[in-house]
């Protein structure tokens, strides 16, 4: 059974008063640093969530070039593998694509919910799947440098990068785990790395959550640690917005 998320935090008190600013930024670390995400809900209209994510670091730019950009059902895109149908979504991290550091903390916040099943975003916690191998595999996972490559939809857009990284690279900040099943260029050792990444689809299946969104929620996840997916859906009305957040480095 798939399991509702745990780490949520309400925008208002028990009395409906929206949290004072200090109490809010002290829970939402705290749930950030023991679970990798913060579903918010009880929004008031009052909340800007580009304003909040502004304080969690500089915003990075989407494929497109725009900071703050529309997940919703696009025209021509149907056929592709990509956010922007009603299709479902497989366990990624966000940026593996990219040629430097991934960003640290995806936001997505709902404009219109998906009426009827399916639309959830989910989540597990990828850091933990790697505790989980064994010494062999974790230091090959580490200094094996792989290819990526950009998806059908991204090439059709016009975009062709081919990065090359581990899937786990230790950081001072923290484990750095980048993952697609269907974007690492496999190699000879595919008889290793295939059952590797299979592995870590099957733990995401065993272990996720599943975030349902009503209108102003707001899910924010650590990118480096937390894997997300999306289940399908029907309803071409759905809506969320996102940015994605650069790291800002330890003092």
């Amino acid at each position: 059974m798939t399991r509702q998320p745990d780490s949520l935090l309400s925008l208002t008190d028990f009395n409906g008063a929206p949290l004072a600013d200090d109490l809010l930024w002290k829970s939402f670390r705290g749930l950030m640093e023991r679970h990798g995400y913060v579903f918010m809900c009880n929004v008031p209209d009052t909340f800007d969530p580009v304003a909040f994510c502004k304080r969690l670091g500089d915003f990075v730019p989407q494929y497109t070039g725009v900071l703050v950009g529309d997940v919703t059902p696009e025209p021509g895109m149907e056929e592709f593998y990509h956010a922007g149908n009603t299709k479902p979504l497989y366990p990624h991290s966000e940026g593996y694509d990219f040629e430097g550091l991934p960003p640290r903390y995806l936001a997505l916040w709902c404009e219109r919910p998906n009426t009827g099943a399916g639309g959830e975003t989910t989540l597990a916690d990828a850091r933990a799947w790697s505790e989980t191998l064994g010494e062999a595999d974790r230091a090959y996972l580490c200094e094996r440098v792989f290819a990526w490559e950009t998806t059908d939809a991204m090439r059709h857009l016009g975009l062709d990068l081919h990065p090359e990284h581990p899937v786990l690279e230790e950081h001072p900040d923290g484990l750095i785990v980048r993952y697609s099943f269907n974007n690492l260029v496999r190699g000879d050792d595919e008889d290793i790395v295939g059952p590797l990444l299979a592995d870590a689809r099957e733990y995401f299946e065993r272990h996720h959550v599943a975030v349902q969104y009503e209108r102003r929620d707001m899910l924010v996840f650590d990118n480096w640690r937390m894997l997300h997916a999306r289940n399908a859906f029907t309803d071409t009305g759905r809506h969320l917005r996102r940015i994605q957040i650069a790291h800002r480095p330890t003092p």
